[in-house]
């Protein structure tokens, strides 16, 4: 039997920037930096006083005042950009067998906003160390468990075939990817939505990634606080979003005469077993991700035409990975454009590495090439070709996307133009 192809024909965004893929995709080619001054709360008290936040408003965008009350902001945003994908996507739910739909969708902090929200009520603002369940909102029980957004995702679609949250901290979007290109690559299901989703500008979160240390500090210079790849940045930038896209088995595609984006060639993912937050300067294990990766996809590392990086904006992050695409790519790592849009759009934690994906699938279907926002003075460790500052149009026809996350997760994703073939 011949190996299942799995292609993209669908995709939904909600970024800071504006919600839906043409503001998105404006955000990006323009180099537009969304950070500012945290606004969902007073952040006066915090190290660092800004994020890249999302203007949304849940009965603006469909959602219905149910909606709103039960889910997390998280989960609405999971559910405005699954509707845009699944109308993206031309796929009529009812005409789908439901048994062969399935979602894989990636959240790294489950749905803080409102859980916080509610201790806050339920505790007298931590004034009572026992809280009075009483004051509860009827849907606590689904704030405790994030899977809970993946059901909705899957309520959106009629899915009922395999339906998972997956949680690897900050690659948890690029991972639920990888989960969903294997469900449709190995049978189980024909149509997935593959997806992320975080809101983690709340003050809980804010003050974890204070304590580490790893936010930046420019809160006077909220447009230039996020500099990847340069000699003077000072930390990450938290942001917020979500991103889906519709996996569909080629042959299901082609069939309904789909719009396809690009294809899903190559996915993998290694831990560094070496520290929680740490990681090694040699980049071995995201390198050998990335290998992994290519073989799947049946490419050779000079076939790759443009790299989304990780690109936090720390130190170490920035070295490790420069290292891993020297030791991956070789000398083609040299001649291949990498660019961050962390830069533009901060790091939305378990949603970034598939909004990443997504401005890779753009990338492609596009021909253009966004760039590393913020980036003046290139840190001479980071010597590679980073697209400072202005979008570049290139024929795209192969891109490699990476993530890199707390615990040692280290994942690797490959999509190309649909017209290429395996070698």
């Amino acid at each position: 039997m011949s190996e299942r192809r799995v292609v993209v024909t669908g995709i939904g965004v909600a970024a800071p920037g504006g919600l839906g893929v043409p503001a998105f995709w404006d955000t990006l080619m323009a180099g537009r930096s969304m950070t500012r001054r945290i606004t969902h709360f007073d952040p006066s008290g915090f190290r660092c006083q800004v994020a890249a936040e999302i203007d949304f408003d849940p009965a603006a965008n469909g959602l219905s005042p149910q909606e709103a009350r039960r889910l997390d902001r998280a989960g609405q945003l999971a559910l405005v950009a699954s509707r845009e994908a699944l109308a993206d996507s031309g796929l009529a739910p009812d005409a789908l067998d439901p048994s062969r739909v399935g979602v894989s969708l990636g959240n790294a902090i489950g749905c803080t906003e409102l859980m916080e929200r509610e201790y806050v009520v339920l505790s007298d603002g931590g004034r009572k160390w026992l809280v009075d369940p009483e004051y509860a909102v009827p849907q606590l029980y689904d704030v405790m468990v994030p899977s809970s957004m993946a059901a909705e995702v899957a309520w959106t679609v009629g899915a009922e075939g395999p339906v998972a949250l997956v949680s690897t901290g900050c690659t948890s979007g690029i991972d639920a990817l990888g989960h969903g290109f294997e469900l449709v690559r190995e049978g189980s299901a024909d149509v997935v939505l593959a997806a992320g989703t975080d809101a983690p500008v709340s003050p809980v979160t804010v003050a974890c990634f204070d304590t580490l240390r790893a936010q930046s500090t420019a809160n006077d210079d909220p447009e230039h606080a996020c500099r990847p790849f340069d000699r003077d940045r000072k930390g990450l930038i938290l942001g917020e979003g979500s991103a889906v896209m519709v996996f569909e088995e080629r042959e299901h595609a082609l069939r309904r005469g789909a719009r396809v984006y690009c294809e899903v060639r190559g996915y993998a993912s290694r831990a560094n077993g070496y520290h929680m937050t740490g990681l090694k300067p040699d980049g071995r294990e995201m390198a050998e991700a990335i290998r992994v990766a290519l073989g799947q996809a049946r490419l050779n590392p000079e076939d790759i035409d443009y790299i989304n990086a990780h690109g936090s904006g720390t130190k170490q992050n920035d070295r490790h990975e420069t290292a891993a695409f020297k030791a991956s790519l070789g000398h083609h790592a040299y001649e291949t454009p990498v660019s961050s849009i962390k830069s533009m759009i901060g790091h939305s934690l378990g949603a970034i590495g598939a909004i990443e994906v997504a401005a890779c699938c753009l990338a492609i279907d596009r021909d253009a090439i966004p760039p590393t926002a913020n980036l003046s003075v290139p840190d001479p460790e980071c010597d590679l070709d980073y697209v400072p500052v202005t979008a570049r149009e290139q024929r795209t026809d192969a891109v490699l996307s990476v993530g890199s996350g707390f615990g040692g997760f280290q994942s690797a994703i490959v999509v190309a133009a649909p017209e290429r073939t395996y070698a």
